[in-house]
């Protein structure tokens, strides 16, 4: 059966952005922007966004593209008869882990819409942040929840490439930025915003230290998905045709503009109302919600319908990272054994749900996927792919994929420099998100 194919090149950045942009961009970019010196920390995120992150999802798109495969059948298909197919074997499992945990969080983006509007969201600010705990709290609570936002992310990869995921992305990613503009309006004008844009954009030099390049460099490894074979699948569906380069930055463009965008539609928010903005994800279910009970001078309606705007931009932005996670997995089963979409979907589901579940019940579970795939799975697959790019594939090949056989002039011009970033700066970077996780 002949593979799927996305439509345009529009359908293959937003499907792309679709998998970079999620949770991480709302909560953790603007919480990791005042720590690490407000705009400081933004320079040192586009940085290694250019420089590192953008080379790392290059070298997924080459290897995906070249061999209209998963992570591991590409290796099996490019590199025959060598070990890189087992190496990449953990590196297939990581979207499972992925879409397990990243589901039950999914389901409290599902059960906070649904709360924004309803009385009890409304009725007693003070005691809004409470909720959260009491939401984890129940088994029943978080378990419906996350097979709800599973299943929602199982139907729509079910439809496939072209019907599923393209039409998906195309529909939702525009509506997500324009959310997020609505946000950052309403977030601007209430009183005390000023405090919050100073907090993202006043730089503050002496933060900017070894530990603050080595987060800058995390936020953008994960933002965008790298190193666990979703890009490399996604690649797989690109046309011979498309400009890989055009897409890449397109994608890494999006992924940092909608961070940014964020962090105008958070931090002013949360200063107008006084909250730490040190929270993490407890800044979205916990302090956020404060704030829009807040809302409204006195016209009740007001802070639930901004509520109900901002955790639909939640769910959208999960959703669309759930959806590549998901789509990882399938495909390695659909080319792999040969199953078909539905029967490799309805296993993924099943798998995902058992796991997700076990999150649901237990912190230390979910944590330990978390921490699983964040600090261990995706940097070492990020780094397999870039060495199998740089060193293992030969130049040629390399340089025929990203230039579409010489057509590409510009493409031609800078691919010397784009092989060395992924030849020698990618990996050192990798490497330092590895001490990273090791010794701060």
């Amino acid at each position: 059966m002949e593979r799927e194919r996305f439509g345009s090149r529009f359908a293959v950045i937003m499907a792309f952005a679709g998998s970079a942009i999620g949770l991480g961009n709302i909560w953790r970019f603007p919480y990791m922007v005042g720590k690490y010196g407000g705009a400081a920390f933004i320079i040192l995120y586009i940085i290694a966004t250019v420089l590192l992150a953008l080379p790392m999802l290059l070298s997924e798109t080459i290897i995906g593209r070249r061999s209209r495969s998963n992570a591991f059948g590409a290796m099996a298909a490019l590199a025959p008869h060598t070990p890189w197919k087992w190496i990449c074997l953990p590196i297939v499992i990581a979207p499972l882990f992925v879409v397990s945990y990243y589901s039950v969080v999914g389901g409290w983006g599902v059960g906070y819409f649904l709360k924004a509007f309803s009385s009890d969201f409304a009725a007693d600010p003070e005691a809004v942040p409470a909720m959260f705990s009491a939401f984890q709290a129940s088994p029943w609570k978080s378990l419906l929840a996350h097979t709800a936002f599973l299943g929602l992310t199982a139907g729509i990869v079910l439809l496939g490439v072209k019907r599923g995921i393209e039409k998906f992305s195309k529909i939702t990613m525009p509506i997500l930025f324009f959310l997020i503009v609505v946000i950052i309006v309403y977030s601007l004008f209430l009183p005390g915003a000023r405090a919050g844009v100073d907090y993202l954009v006043r730089p503050d030099w002496s933060k900017m230290t070894a530990e603050a390049a080595a987060a800058a460099t995390g936020q953008a490894f994960y933002s965008l998905s790298l190193g666990c074979g979703v890009i490399l699948t996604y690649a797989s569906y690109v046309k011979e045709d498309e400009n890989i380069l055009t897409s890449g930055i397109g994608t890494a463009s999006a992924d940092v503009i909608f961070a940014i965008m964020a962090g105008f539609a958070v931090m002013p928010a949360v200063f107008a109302c006084g909250i730490e903005p040190e929270g993490g994800p407890g800044l979205v279910f916990q302090s956020l919600p404060y704030v829009f009970c807040k809302m409204g001078g006195g016209i009740p309606w007001v802070g639930p319908l901004v509520g109900g705007v901002f955790f639909l931009t939640i769910l959208i932005a999960a959703l669309t990272s759930s959806i590549s996670m998901m789509e990882g997995a399938v495909a390695f089963l659909v080319d792999e054994t040969r199953l078909s979409r539905p029967v490799a979907t309805g296993i993924i589901f099943a798998a995902g749900w058992v796991l997700g579940a076990c999150c649901a019940v237990s912190g230390g579970v979910f944590n330990f996927f978390d921490q699983l795939c964040s600090n261990y799975l995706m940097p070492f697959g990020a780094l397999i792919f870039t060495l199998f790019v740089g060193w293992k594939m030969t130049g040629n090949d390399v340089q025929d994929e990203f230039t579409n056989g010489g057509t590409l002039r510009f493409n031609k011009k800078v691919y010397p420099f784009v092989r060395f970033l992924i030849r020698y700066i990618a990996p050192v970077g990798l490497l330092a998100i590895f001490l990273t996780n090791l010794f701060l």
